[in-house]
């Protein structure tokens, strides 16, 4: 997960940095596999050196722990895969920037993230999902919001206009028949105040990514009106791995182990999430997160929802739909050709 138009007191400087702890780590103890991937995964013959690929991922986000528990426990080496994690930023412009200017080979990011970029011409192939569901919608008690039908009217506080928790709620109330952008009021405030802002009265739901939507949720009490597993997400995807375009031509090999890798550590997080949360905790330090809020944050991710080949396309071409919706994809995208043409089918 990363977010859009994070603010400059982003998470990134609270004290969760801690990737110096991540480099080297790939030669570590393989993890042993999770339940089967829902989806068909690929034998591929494994010989010669490990290929090096720099993966960018948001460290702050308990939804890429999966990815530095990859690398530490010696998955993605079990693939004959050289892992070195990038550190991108909290916000998908810089995980854009980071494979822009080469600094990293992969990415992973929201979808709602990837789109645009896409869309105007970005060079990158979206080839695996890693899980669903990491935003949430809130509403305090003295709001009085019960549902989706009460939001309207509404005045919602989220960290930037256009940032993906904005852009993933004006699809919940667009299908609710609200009008995303006439019959709610949004509010930009600073990254770390969404949930203040809401709780003093300025503002009457907060829409935020996990971890911080679960901490909002947990320290105010708040109502949890929708999410991005439940509703109209349903059997979506969240995040998704994409490759550059040069990268994908020399290393197809290579990012179809990465893709079955990338199932493999998902699944075993699904299976698993106590040892992934206790990892994160370990390794990153996340300032006021508990174990016990970690397992319940990396628990309740969709975290066997991990779409590829037509399955990959499908959900991209669904979400395409909705961000047509929303005004954010051009009127003129057509979602199927966008879809097949944006995505790389390592199943073919």
């Amino acid at each position: 997960m990363t977010g859009s138009n994070a603010s400059s007191s982003s998470p990134r400087e609270s004290g969760l940095s801690r990737r110096s702890v991540l480099r080297g780590l790939a030669a570590g103890s393989a993890v042993a596999a999770g339940a089967a991937a829902s989806t068909r995964l690929f034998t591929p013959a494994i010989a010669g050196p490990a290929p090096h690929i720099r993966l960018a991922w948001t460290e702050v986000a308990a939804c890429h722990s999966p990815l530095g528990f990859g690398v530490a426990k010696g998955l993605y080496a079990k693939h004959n895969l050289d892992i070195e994690l990038f550190y991108q930023g909290a916000s998908g412009q810089t995980l854009i920037q980071a494979l822009a200017t080469n600094k990293a080979d992969v990415g992973a990011g929201l979808v709602g993230d990837w789109l645009k970029p896409l869309e105007q011409g970005f060079d990158v192939k979206l080839f695996v999902g890693s899980h669903g569901g990491c935003q949430r919608l809130l509403a305090s008690e003295a709001s009085g919001v019960t549902d989706i039908a009460s939001v309207k009217g509404k005045t919602i506080a989220t960290y930037g206009i256009g940032a993906p928790p904005q852009v993933a709620f004006q699809v919940t109330l667009a299908k609710a028949g609200i009008d995303p952008e006439n019959d709610v009021t949004w509010k930009a405030v600073p990254f770390e105040l969404v949930g203040e802002t809401v709780a003093r009265g300025d503002a009457d739901i907060a829409a935020h990514l996990d971890p911080w939507a679960y901490s909002i949720q947990k320290a105010h009490n708040f109502k949890l009106i929708a999410d991005t597993q439940t509703g109209v997400y349903a059997d979506h995807t969240c995040c998704v791995l994409g490759a550059n375009g040069a990268f994908l031509n020399d290393n197809k090999d290579a990012l179809r182990r990465l893709a079955e890798a990338n199932i493999e550590v998902h699944e075993y997080t699904a299976a698993h999430p106590d040892e992934v949360a206790a990892w994160y905790l370990d390794a990153l330090k996340p300032a006021g997160l508990s174990l016990e809020d970690l397992q319940a944050v990396i628990g309740n991710l969709v975290s066997h929802n991990h779409p590829i080949g037509q399955a990959l396309i499908d959900q991209i071409r669904i979400t395409s739909e909705d961000l047509k919706l929303v005004k954010v994809l051009d009127p003129e995208t057509d979602p199927k050709e966008f879809a097949e043409r944006i995505t790389v089918n390592l199943l073919a």
